[in-house]
């Protein structure tokens, strides 16, 4: 006979980061060109290096989070659509790579339609979108942000634009530096680009706050004062150039340096010696 195992509750996975998403002026500007886009039912090109922060941008400014939780949870009885859904009208999709055309119309298709059906349902509780005329239960959704559009193929990008023109929604298409002149080469859909935005590195008067976050997660608040503090967020600023994923990066090594050598601070050497352990952004 087999032997039977007991399944048990595992504890949450710890967050990926060190500290939450925070507003910076990239964000904010990022927040002013969707607004734009979703306005005027443009398309919009977002680019910039990897690492400064566009996902978690373009997830925030979607709710995309909680659209991930309501997607599962939606048949569940005495659910109700977050209202950051509502007030976003926003569907975040990514790609898979290598994905088809035919696929990836599809499925947007599908969950534009899905969260504009439940927007409608929220706003009026006796609408029924499955059953009843399309052109009398219009979708709510206003704005689509395809994230990673840089690995689409022309066939794949060519389903977007059809989309585009079949629906009466904005579009964002985010991808690496260049994205921008490779959407040059397709004259129709290029054409239709009514905004473009490039994501930068964090500001300079940013990066004390967002530091000083980082700081204070570690158990040791920033102070301005101290001139240990002051040069370890200078080191930490000149080794990543703003770049939120190697400043994520650089601080989970320097607390572990710190666990591990017993300190009371946060020094430039131990910011040094992270610094040593990383592979991207070392030099």
């Amino acid at each position: 006979m087999a032997e039977q195992v007991a399944l048990t509750n595992t504890a949450p996975r710890p967050p990926r980061g060190l500290v939450g998403f925070q507003v910076t002026k990239q964000h904010r500007r990022f927040v002013e060109f969707a607004d734009a886009v979703r306005r005027h039912r443009y398309i919009g090109a977002c680019y910039g290096a990897p690492g400064l922060g566009k996902t978690l941008s373009a997830r925030t400014y979607a709710a995309a989070d909680d659209w991930d939780r309501w997607a599962t949870d939606r048949y569940t009885r005495g659910t109700t659509l977050p209202g950051s859904l509502l007030a976003s009208r926003t569907l975040l999709y990514t790609p898979h790579v290598n994905v088809t055309a035919r696929r990836l119309h599809l499925e947007v298709d599908i969950q534009t339609y899905a969260l504009g059906a439940d927007i409608n349902r929220a706003l009026d509780p006796d609408c029924h979108p499955d059953f009843d005329d399309d052109a009398l239960t219009p979708s709510r959704t206003e704005l689509l942000i395809v994230d990673e559009a840089d690995r689409l193929k022309t066939s794949a990008l060519e389903a977007l634009r059809d989309f585009f023109d079949r629906s009466d929604i904005g579009l964002i298409l985010i991808g690496m530096p260049g994205f921008d002149r490779q959407l040059a080469r397709y004259p129709q859909l290029y054409s239709r680009i009514g905004f473009a935005h490039q994501y930068r590195p964090l500001d300079a008067e940013d990066i004390p706050t967002v530091l000083a976050h980082y700081w204070q997660q570690l158990g040791h608040p920033y102070d301005n004062n101290d001139p240990n503090h002051v040069e370890a967020a200078n080191s930490v600023t000149r080794i990543t150039g703003g770049n939120f994923r190697l400043i994520e990066r650089l601080m989970t090594q320097t607390a572990r340096v710190i666990e591990i050598n017993n300190l009371d601070r946060i020094t430039p050497s131990a910011v040094h010696a992270a610094r040593q352990m990383l592979v991207v952004g070392t030099t």
